[in-house]
């Protein structure tokens, strides 16, 4: 199974991979940075300079309405900031 498991295309992320060639992707929890590298490399084509991650946490929120106490659960991820190289970008819209 592969470790990327799906890019991030926000606003922000946008701005980043414009101006910083940085790209956002959610990964698995246990991947690490090498694997990470390793992968984006192998996926994209793409010479990686740096990776940095993040985990957030499970997210529980409580909410009161007509049925009653409704509890939901948002699972926790780890997301990888990557940046490439000079001059080389990742086209996630080349396959649509």
């Amino acid at each position: 199974m592969s470790i990327l498991i799906k890019p991030i295309i926000t606003e922000k992320a946008t701005k980043d991979s414009e101006l910083l060639n940085r790209y956002a992707f959610v990964v698995k929890l246990k991947a690490n940075k090498i694997e990470i590298k390793e992968a984006v490399e192998a996926t994209y084509g793409v010479s990686v300079e740096k990776v940095r991650t993040m985990i957030y946490p499970v997210q529980r929120s409580t909410k009161f309405t007509k049925k009653g106490v409704v509890e939901s659960k948002v699972s926790a991820y780890k997301k990888a900031i990557v940046e490439v190289a000079e001059g080389e970008n990742i086209d996630f819209y080349s396959n649509i």
